[in-house]
């Protein structure tokens, strides 16, 4: 586990995602399913066909964040995120629930609109430079679609955000590929995504689950595009829409982010790669193509082998960040047992770890994309022009209480570097 020592460990005052409260005081995994009752608010009010629903501000959220102060380190904030969000009874959307809950954290989920969408419907899909009812990931067959309802309902009132990872998912370089979309039709595939979240009990008939517990016109903040393609296309329309980030980015740095098209840059890292002189995305998906050439059943040997390097590496992406320039670390993942569910064991190995330093006295933050967007969005841009000169694995020279003790005023920072 991490080695930290007494002056590494020492907690600093909290500037916001610490611990995550509901209104009454209770704190995040209390109660009976760690998202109160389960029961709509009494003050509930459905929207459109009842499939969402407004019920106030969501439980478990962290404190209102605060600008760090002269001399304070950084939080190290760690993102864990998943793209797809379906439950195909597999079990893994509610066992990483159950992590959470047991650790107070908070995740991103990246919706895919069709997880929504009974096949027999699928003919309400008009994807972009495809025929009508085409996808390159499947339907999901009814019981599916409600275990799917069941735990993204579960998810937003145990305090994850729920994003997009929009509909069809087509890849690749044929013209079919979100890497030819347009702005416009980046538009027409998010208002679609968010049509099937919001009518999913006139598309599906379904009577017997209770509406999503949210507005996801105000909800959806944020996305992640199939096979981080064509984010260039997409941002302008995201931020017609108000969105605040986007997670689309190839080959980040850990590095603190900085702004495109006016929204936040939130990017998978290149971090290290045990055994190996290269480094390696933080996804779920490169690690298992450096590992099996793009085989998802490789021969079973090679198994516990591959699942350390995996969670070794999300620990190494991690530690990196930690112990020097605090970068933000982005971690994502889809849920799928690919060569024998190895890197489902290994992001959660990676996750515990993780968790164990927080509650060991490192100022670690579990939290959403939005919740960090919350925290940055609050910083002096003075503040964050100066976090920007670290390079990956640099540490500030003199220490955090030298480094961040005095910063020019926001007048004479570097332009363009402002948040």
């Amino acid at each position: 586990m991490l080695g930290l020592g007494a002056g590494a460990a020492a907690a600093v005052g909290l500037s916001g995602c610490g611990t995550l409260t509901q209104s009454d005081g209770s704190t995040h995994g209390s109660g009976s399913n760690g998202g109160g009752s389960g029961k709509p608010s009494p003050s509930a009010r459905a929207i459109g066909d009842g499939s969402t629903s407004f019920t106030g501000k969501q439980p478990y959220q962290p404190a209102k964040p605060e600008p760090l102060q002269p001399g304070q380190a950084p939080p190290q904030f760690v993102v864990f995120s998943w793209d797809g969000a379906g439950e195909v009874g597999n079990g893994l959307f509610p066992r990483f629930l159950d992590l959470a809950k047991q650790h107070q954290a908070s995740m991103t989920f990246f919706l895919s609109g069709l997880y929504l969408l009974p096949e027999s419907k699928k003919r309400l899909y008009n994807p972009p430079n495809n025929r009508v009812g085409a996808s390159d990931i499947g339907y999901l067959n009814d019981e599916h679609v409600k275990a799917t309802l069941t735990n993204v309902r579960r998810a937003w009132l145990e305090g994850h955000e729920i994003g997009t990872h929009f509909n069809g998912h087509f890849c690749g370089e044929a013209h079919t590929s979100v890497k030819w979309w347009t702005p416009q039709q980046w538009r027409s595939e998010i208002d679609q995504a968010k049509s099937f979240v919001k009518n999913w009990k006139t598309n599906t008939g379904f009577t017997d689950l209770p509406a999503l517990p949210f507005d996801y016109d105000k909800e959806l903040v944020g996305g992640r595009t199939p096979c981080l393609l064509n984010q260039e296309n997409l941002l302008p329309t995201a931020r017609e829409l108000g969105w605040r980030y986007d997670a689309s980015s190839p080959g980040g740095l850990q590095v603190w982010p900085s702004k495109k098209h006016g929204l936040w840059d939130f990017p998978l890292q290149s971090i290290p790669f045990p055994g190996k002189r290269f480094q390696v995305l933080s996804m779920d998906y490169n690690m298992m193509f450096n590992q099996s050439q793009n085989s998802t059943k490789a021969p079973a040997y090679n198994y516990p082998a591959w699942r350390e390097q995996a969670a070794g590496a999300y620990i190494a992406g991690f530690r990196r960040a930690y112990f020097s320039n605090r970068a933000p670390f982005f971690i994502g993942n889809h849920f799928e047992h690919w060569n024998g569910g190895i890197y489902m064991d290994a992001v959660e190995q990676a996750f515990k770890h993780i968790a164990l330093a927080k509650e060991k006295g490192a100022d670690v933050r579990l939290v959403s994309f939005r919740q960090f967007a919350d925290w940055i969005d609050v910083q002096k841009p003075e503040v964050l022009a100066k976090l920007r000169t670290l390079g990956v694995g640099q540490q500030p020279v003199g220490g955090w209480k030298t480094f961040l003790k005095e910063t020019p005023s926001s007048s004479s920072s570097p332009k363009g570097q402002a948040a």
